[in-house]
C-alpha cells in the first residue's frame, strides 16, 4: 500500500507570494488613486494589521531595551552607592578608632598629671594570663627603659599591680586582683589601715577584691570610703588610689572589720599603662639620706 505523498509547501514561497502580493498592491495604491477600491480594501485587510504587528513588535523591544537600560543603570547606582556606604563605614570606624586612641591619650595624660611627682614611662599591655581578667600581664617595656622590679604600674589614675620580672624589652606585671596580692591600704575617710586581697574568686563573682584587718573603732568606715596605698607599705608607693569600699562588716572577733573594695581600674580591659620609674625601697633610701 503506497502512501499518499504529503503536500508540503515550502514556507518560503508562501513569503515570497506574500511579498510580492504586497509590492503589488503598494503599486497599485501609488498608481491608482481609488479612494473605494479594491486595493484601498486589501490594503486595509493585509496591510495595516501587518503594519500594526510590525508597530507592536517594535514597540515591545523599544521597551525589552529602555527595561535593561533601566535595570542597569539602577545596578550600577546601587553599586556606586554601596560603594559610598562601605567608604562611609570605614571613615567612622576611623574616627572612632581617632576618638578611643585621643581618649586614652588624655586619661594617660591625666595620670601623668595625677603623679607628677614621679617620672614615668608609658607602656602597652601586649600579653596577659588566660581567662578573662588581668591577673598577671606583659607590657612592652623593660630594662631598656628604665623598668626594673618592684616598680608600680598605674592605670585608669589608680594603682594596677607592681612589677615582678623584667627582660630587655619587655616586664611582667603582678595585678593588685591577683591571688598572691597583699597591700597595706588605708582608708582616707577614717585614716585606719587595712590589707587589701587580690581574689580572683570574688572578681569573677562581682568585680571586686576583699580588705580585712580594718580597725574601726569609731565604726566610722562606710560604703564609698576610698582605699589607697599606705605609709608604711614596702611595696608600693604611698597615697595611690585602689578602689572604693563597696561593703564592710564586723569580724566575728568583734575588733577588726572586713569587706569588699571596687577597684578602679578595669581589669578586663586594660591597654595602656604607666610604669612609675621609683621603687619604695629607692624612695626609702632617699628619704633616709
Amino acid at each position: 500500500m503506497k502512501r499518499k505523498k504529503k503536500n508540503n509547501f515550502p514556507a518560503k514561497y508562501v513569503l515570497l507570494f506574500m511579498s510580492i502580493f504586497c509590492i503589488i498592491i503598494i503599486a497599485c495604491s501609488v498608481t491608482l488613486s481609488f479612494s473605494d477600491s479594491a486595493v484601498n480594501t486589501a490594503v486595509g485587510y493585509v496591510i495595516i494589521p501587518m503594519q500594526k504587528g510590525i508597530n507592536r513588535v517594535g514597540n515591545g523591544l523599544r521597551n525589552i531595551r529602555g527595561n535593561l537600560t533601566s535595570r542597569q543603570k539602577l545596578q550600577e547606582e546601587n553599586e556606586s552607592l554601596q560603594e559610598q556606604l562601605t567608604d562611609a563605614r570605614a571613615e567612622l570606624n576611623q574616627i572612632q578608632i581617632d576618638q578611643d586612641e585621643l581618649d586614652q591619650l588624655r586619661e594617660l595624660y591625666d595620670m601623668d598629671q595625677s603623679y607628677a611627682d614621679y617620672d614615668k614611662v608609658a607602656a602597652d599591655v601586649i600579653g596577659k594570663d588566660s581567662g578573662n581578667w588581668f591577673s598577671t600581664f606583659l607590657i612592652d617595656k623593660g630594662s631598656k627603659n628604665g623598668v626594673k622590679e618592684g616598680m608600680n604600674v598605674i592605670a585608669d589614675g589608680a594603682l594596677a599591680g607592681v612589677v615582678i620580672e623584667v627582660g630587655p624589652n619587655y616586664a611582667t606585671v603582678r595585678s593588685i586582683i591577683d591571688d598572691n596580692s597583699n597591700i597595706s591600704c588605708t582608708n582616707l575617710s577614717t585614716n585606719e589601715l587595712m590589707i587589701v586581697s587580690g581574689s580572683l574568686q570574688s572578681m569573677n563573682a562581682s568585680t571586686t577584691i576583699q580588705f580585712s584587718d580594718l580597725r574601726d573603732p569609731d565604726d566610722q568606715a562606710e560604703e564609698g570610703d576610698q582605699v589607697v596605698t599606705s605609709n608604711i607599705s614596702d611595696l608600693y608607693l604611698p597615697d595611690i588610689p585602689v578602689g572604693y569600699i563597696t561593703d564592710v562588716s564586723m569580724d566575728p572577733n568583734k575588733i577588726s572589720k572586713s569587706g569588699n573594695i571596687a577597684t578602679i581600674v578595669d581589669f578586663s580591659h586594660l591597654e595602656k599603662v604607666f610604669v612609675v620609674l621609683q621603687t619604695k625601697s629607692g624612695l626609702t633610701e632617699e628619704e633616709g639620706e
